[in-house]
């Protein structure tokens, strides 16, 4: 299921939504044009690493900043369809979000879901040595978000069924809670099996992501904001 597009106009211009899109293509674009052993030093400073991150905590470190990792995996990607991706799901369903949150708590709100997404996937795989990288956690937060908010919206979404494209509109409540149940099932694959077969995706993220953002959301909500459709 490919979603095209949903069926609730935003009543402003998504423009919190607009930088994040383009602070990860300006970032996707210096991961390409850097060689490949500066790419892989540059992937692993700045991606999330389960196995350093567990260090960190045992030995405590005094700065703050020294975990910035969780925030700047989110902005790395692994490649061309990885960043469009999850940058058309962003702009589907984040502007509505960003409608009711506003500019400055949608950020907050995004880079919180990244952190909580990072955390989820540390759980399931602390001794992990490879970079997690990818901003699905958040997007999967902000989808969390929207599945509450909006549950009766449609889901403009492409099947294609023999080479023969077929548009249905589905509501959202029912194609974001089908997506939750894919990765709670791929991410019990993902540990019974110590990702052999999970691809290389870090659906315990998706996961954490999705409920931080469900269960979080409306902290971050002006008060005045009362469109729940």
């Amino acid at each position: 299921m490919i979603p095209i597009r949903d069926t609730i106009p935003s009543r402003h211009k998504p423009l919190m939504i607009r930088y994040i899109i383009t602070a990860n293509i300006f970032v996707f674009l210096l991961q390409f044009i850097i060689p490949d052993n500066q790419l892989s030093g540059l992937v692993c400073y700045f991606g999330f690493i389960p196995r350093e991150f567990n260090e960190l905590l045992q030995n405590q470190p005094v700065s703050i900043f020294s975990y910035y990792p969780l925030i700047t995996g989110v902005f790395l990607h692994g490649g061309l369809f990885h960043l469009i991706s999850n940058m058309w799901a962003l702009w589907i369903f984040g502007d509505n979000v960003e409608d009711l949150m506003g500019h400055s708590r949608f950020l907050v709100f995004y880079l919180l879901c990244g952190i909580i997404a990072n955390f989820a996937h540390f759980i399931f795989n602390a001794t992990s040595p490879v970079p997690a990288i990818g901003a699905s956690g958040a997007i999967a937060g902000v989808m969390g978000a929207y599945l509450i908010m909006f549950p009766y919206s449609r889901i403009v979404t492409l099947i294609p069924l023999f080479f023969i494209p077929f548009f249905i509109d589905i509501p959202a409540i029912i194609y974001l809670l089908v997506w939750f149940l894919t990765q709670i099932y791929s991410g019990a694959v993902y540990t019974l099996f110590d990702g052999r077969l999970a691809g290389g995706i870090a659906w315990w993220a998706h996961i954490g992501g999705f409920i931080g953002g469900a269960v979080l959301h409306k902290f971050f909500l002006k008060r005045r904001s009362y469109r729940y459709i």
